[in-house]
């Protein structure tokens, strides 16, 4: 028999660094229970979780590539059977590439981005939708997908890639969230900024924020936490009448 938790369960994709760790971390401080999916550090995704449960919640993380429909299905056997719920959905897991003009870009890398960026948030709310959805007999939801400033910016010489396959994220919230909307689902977007993470490293620039950030209107980079804080704000139920909505988080820019 499934041990059914009363606390509500967060499901963060990408949850071991970054805006996924911190909105992990923020979710148990406000009672959630926290699963989390990553890549490659085990290590700091068990970081996490020692964290969530330092604080007195449940955790699951699960290695677990969100652009591989199985391994996806696998990952939300393991929350039905752990937790028996889910009530929030963060598509956070992304990738970048190092910069370069489009012209340089492989197809393979392409590839690979989009099916990480764009089609990974969709096989995710497919399976929260079937738990979620009054259609299913599930009790509502909330998914929440995480963009890009670049998704209006382009992203022009470093990264049109990430900036459109973020652009064709944010499209699909805007039908997802139509399509759900009377099931009891919520769908919106946040789209960070600048934020300092270890993502601008995986893009051949770590120091990529402070060379930016005279850009920005704040004329700082953002945390990982403010984008966390706004998540959070979406999950809730002070958000109760948005959906199909893009909150962002950029200083400005």
């Amino acid at each position: 028999m499934v041990n059914v938790s009363q606390a509500p369960l967060i499901l963060i994709t990408g949850g071991s660094r970054g805006v996924g760790a911190a909105t992990a971390r923020l979710a148990a401080e406000r009672g959630y229970d926290v699963a989390i999916s990553y890549v490659a550090n085990e290590s700091a995704a068990l970081a996490v979780v020692a964290d969530v449960q330092a604080l007195g919640r449940r955790a699951l993380a699960m290695r677990a590539d969100s652009a591989d429909p199985q391994q996806v299905a696998d990952l939300f056997a393991a929350i039905d059977r752990s937790f028996g719920r889910i009530d929030v959905l963060v598509n956070n897991a992304a990738m970048l590439a190092p910069q370069s003009r489009l012209e340089a870009l492989g197809y393979e890398r392409m590839q690979r981005i989009f099916a990480v960026n764009a089609l990974g948030p969709m096989l995710c709310a497919q399976q929260a939708v079937k738990r979620m959805a009054y259609r299913h007999n599930g009790p509502g939801g909330v998914v929440i997908n995480v963009s890009s400033a670049s998704a209006r910016l382009g992203s022009p010489n470093e990264y049109v890639d990430y900036a459109a396959s973020k652009g064709a994220l944010e499209t699909f919230t805007i039908g997802f969230a139509k399509e759900v909307a009377r099931e009891g689902i919520r769908v919106n977007c946040i789209r960070p900024g600048h934020i300092y993470t270890d993502m601008h490293a995986s893009g051949g620039e770590p120091g990529r924020v402070d060379r930016v950030k005279d850009s920005i209107p704040m004329g700082r980079g953002g945390q990982p936490e403010e984008v966390a804080q706004a998540i959070l704000w979406l999950a809730s139920a002070e958000a109760s009448f948005v959906t199909g909505t893009f909150l962002d988080v950029t200083g400005g820019k």
